[in-house]
């Protein structure tokens, strides 16, 4: 993992989420700080796999009305909130689904830590689904949100009740606009992290399916560079909303030649019918991050991506 920096003081410190993609990598990084670390997770997307043996861990799902009592036991300084619904295409299949977990979940998890008086909430919101088509690329959080999906919908309004939970109990917030996140731990069988299934496929000797043309793009940040973003929001003592990408385009067609280079892979890739509610372009400008936060994406694309595929293919030999 790429040097993270360190938050002096120990605290306790929750992360919902935190047996998934993202949320595992922080405790990871949180433990190593020697911070005392408990994770909500329903295990929905998760895997107890990705569980840090030194967390505490409860399987629950955050609409549960046992989360405030969990929270108040904890007694969390810092929460980074990144349990979700993450498939932009179920959330457009399902929007009442989509809703009760992004928007309730997070409104049951934002009361609690009101009740507990947290002091740092870092909440995962989504650069690509907020913004929507037809912003200036690569997009400024000034740039006015156009979400094209239930899911950004539903990102969006977390970050509006965020910022209304810091102003009622003065804790700090950050909200993190991320972009298309990659890496090691990304779940390859569902719909989410393009990369994550082209190198399952690839390493499988079965063909990956690119959804359309190939020319949509997307901006790509490697994982390890999405944990000192969050490790960065909490050292900051600054409230806001922040873009954490590279501004930098990468169409699907691109990404897959990459892969296929670090898997091997050497069939054609076929293409088949484009997905509906998906965006045709997007990238986001992080330079505010860079600034506030002292926060810039460190892991290139290509060495990224054949970090991610060897991780893949470590698993496969397991």
């Amino acid at each position: 993992m790429a040097e993270v920096g360190k938050i002096v003081n120990i605290m306790n410190i929750l992360v919902t989420g935190g047996a998934g993609f993202i949320g595992s990598h922080i405790v990871d990084a949180l433990i190593a700080q020697e911070h005392r670390v408990v994770i909500v997770d329903d295990l929905s997307t998760g895997s107890r796999r990705n569980i840090n043996a030194q967390a505490m861990f409860y399987k629950l799902d955050i609409r549960s009305s046992r989360l405030e009592k969990i929270v108040r036991d904890v007694k969390p300084q810092a929460v980074f909130h990144h349990a979700a619904q993450m498939d932009v295409r179920r959330s457009v299949q399902d929007p009442v689904f989509d809703a009760q977990t992004n928007i309730l979940g997070t409104i049951r998890l934002l009361a609690a830590c009101e009740h507990a008086g947290v002091t740092n909430i870092v909440f995962a919101s989504s650069g690509g689904a907020v913004y929507g088509d037809g912003t200036p690329l690569p997009t400024l959080e000034s740039a006015a949100p156009s979400p094209a999906s239930p899911y950004g919908i539903g990102k969006l309004a977390g970050e509006h009740y965020l910022r209304y939970t810091g102003a009622r109990s003065r804790c700090r917030w950050v909200a993190l606009r991320y972009a298309n996140v990659y890496g090691p731990r990304q779940n390859s069988s569902g719909e989410a992290g393009v990369i994550a299934i082209f190198a399952q496929k690839m390493l499988t000797g079965s063909g990956p399916v690119i959804n359309g043309d190939g020319r949509q793009t997307r901006d790509f940040v490697f994982v390890d560079d999405i944990v000192r973003a969050n490790i960065a929001a909490v050292k900051s003592k600054k409230n806001g909303i922040y873009n954490i990408g590279t501004g930098r385009q990468c169409s699907i067609n691109t990404v897959a030649r990459l892969v296929a280079r670090a898997a091997g892979y050497k069939p054609s890739i076929a293409h088949g019918p484009a997905k509906e509610g998906e965006q045709r372009k997007s990238a986001i400008d992080s330079h505010k991050a860079k600034e506030q936060l002292r926060w810039n994406p460190e892991v290139a694309l290509e060495e990224g991506i054949e970090k991610t595929v060897a991780w893949f293919r470590q698993r496969k030999a397991r």
